[in-house]
């Protein structure tokens, strides 16, 4: 039996390898805090969605029995129903992706609405990667934090850490504050991330 997570992030350009190595690192640092150590999946950063759909395909399709293939990516935009994850992606513009045979939807993992969303939930976690100049008054409400758009959050994110020496930036830096961040606070304000862990518990 085995278990691979196709990740969403890493790039594709000239420094892909290099972004999809700390891709894969920061999410390993996340999920090894999660319990996971021991017992963690294969993690594939594979640079966009789009990327990531195709390789989770092939995976899926070629899987032997009782393997767990599954992919981690941003839904995008607010969820109708957390469960409903295929439902979620079909008609999206620009996904508009059809559910591969016997594909479950505990197989898609999304971080609602993106990565970012996770990352602002952790205010602790910014205050020590970011310091004294970090402008808490211009990150987002914690509540219903899935419920904003991707823009929004990733556009506060930005505006709050102008003044950092290590503003944020999707990328390396992203995947370095990924790494910092706590379960348990993600857990409290983040209803995807709870199904995420969830899900993961029961697979590997």
């Amino acid at each position: 039996m085995s278990a691979t997570l196709f990740l969403e992030g890493g790039g594709t350009g000239p420094d892909s390898k290099g972004l999809q190595s700390r891709c894969r690192e920061g999410y390993r640092m996340l999920l090894e805090k999660c319990d996971f150590r021991g017992r963690m999946p294969r993690l594939v950063a594979c640079g966009g969605r789009g990327n990531a759909f195709d390789d989770f395909k092939t995976a899926h399709r070629n899987k032997a029995p009782g393997d767990y293939v599954a992919m981690l990516i941003d839904s995008e935009d607010p969820l109708a129903d957390l469960e409903a994850t295929w439902e979620h992606l079909r008609p999206r513009p620009g996904d508009n992706w059809e559910r591969p045979q016997a594909a479950t939807d505990d197989q898609v993992l999304l971080m609602t609405t993106c990565m970012e969303t996770w990352i602002v939930a952790d205010r602790e976690a910014l205050r020590k990667h970011y310091g004294s100049r970090l402008q808490n008054s211009a990150l987002p409400p914690l509540t219903d934090l899935e419920a904003r758009g991707r823009h929004d959050v990733q556009d506060k994110l930005a505006h709050a850490t102008r003044n950092c020496a290590n503003a944020y930036t999707k990328g390396k830096r992203s995947f370095q504050v990924l790494a910092k961040l706590t379960p348990a606070v993600l857990e409290e304000h983040l209803p995807s991330f709870v199904r995420t862990r969830r899900i993961l518990n029961d697979n590997l």
